[in-house]
């Protein structure tokens, strides 16, 4: 099994002839992805070519696309101005979920789409954030389909690159993933560890799961009791910026400590107390994955 996307997953693409809708594109199709169409306003009735010959046909908006294809996924790859108001599109066209990819969307334009999102009870993931594969089934995003492998661990990431590290070590030491979600780095997203760790723990398939935060915000604090309450199987973590100094943005939006809640610190502390084993580098997840199983 696997969370989110799955064999069943028939994935439209939004911007699917910009530069990076495109090129990801073709590797989602590589990698054995269902991408059914792509949507970009006023291109309706060309197509985009992909690999070996495949063409992936290209409307003008979300309704046609999905009326057409029977879509159930959408990836957002449009410019920031505009990328809150595609997801609103997508879920208006009766997607179950929607990826956002676009990097520096306004907070307020992502406050209100997230609202119409679950008004509709449709699940968006991100934005600012590298997507979701589940190995062997289906790619949405950026992840790269060469670092996973099929196994029992769900992967649970608030970084992109701490994603790609801690995958390759896991696959390297022959330890397969269901899924690896990355939530994104953005103050307001759309699907949080909560949101993760709980659709993991109905998946039979996952064994145990690993949790890489960062500084800033309580997500990671509120990841860690709601393990400790609810969870039967064994989680492992990784805080990201533990040197980073109070008051300065490191890398992500969401990642700027104000006040004691939102250091590395804190975040070990929580994990530690309600029985998550931290890592102390990305690399030594292994170790701690491999005694929990």
């Amino acid at each position: 099994m696997a969370i989110f996307i799955d064999d069943n997953t028939k994935l439209v693409v939004q911007g699917i002839t910009g530069r990076d809708g495109s090129f990801h594109t073709i590797q989602m199709m590589e990698y054995g992805t269902a991408v059914v169409a792509g949507v970009t306003p006023g291109k309706g009735g060309q197509t985009f070519e992909g690999p070996e010959g495949a063409s992936v046909p290209i409307f003008n908006s979300m309704d046609e696309a999905v009326a057409e294809t029977g879509a159930n996924v959408s990836v957002v790859y449009v410019p920031p101005a505009f990328a809150a108001g595609a997801v609103e599109e997508a879920v208006d066209a009766g997607v179950t979920l929607v990826v956002a990819i676009t990097e520096g969307v306004p907070v307020q334009d992502m406050a209100r789409a997230h609202a119409f999102a679950r008004d509709h009870g449709v699940r968006v993931l991100g934005p600012n954030c590298p997507g979701v594969i589940s190995p062997g089934k289906a790619k949405v995003g950026i992840i790269p389909g060469n670092i996973v492998t099929p196994g029992s661990v769900g992967v649970i990431s608030r970084s992109g690159t701490l994603t790609y590290e801690a995958v390759i070590h896991l696959t390297n030491a022959g330890v397969g993933q269901t899924t690896c979600v990355g939530i994104g780095g953005d103050p307001l997203i759309g699907t949080n560890f909560v949101d993760a760790l709980e659709a993991f723990s109905n998946d039979a398939e996952t064994k145990a799961i690993v949790m890489i935060g960062e500084i800033g915000g309580t997500d990671e604090q509120e990841a860690a009791q709601w393990v400790s309450d609810n969870l039967d199987i064994p989680v492992v973590g990784f805080i990201a910026g533990q040197t980073a100094p109070p008051g300065r943005r490191m890398g992500h939006a969401g990642a700027i400590i104000s006040g004691s809640s939102g250091t590395a610190e804190e975040k070990v502390k929580a994990f530690e107390e309600n029985g998550i084993a931290v890592a102390q580098r990305p690399a030594d997840i292994v170790d701690l994955i491999q005694d929990v199983l």
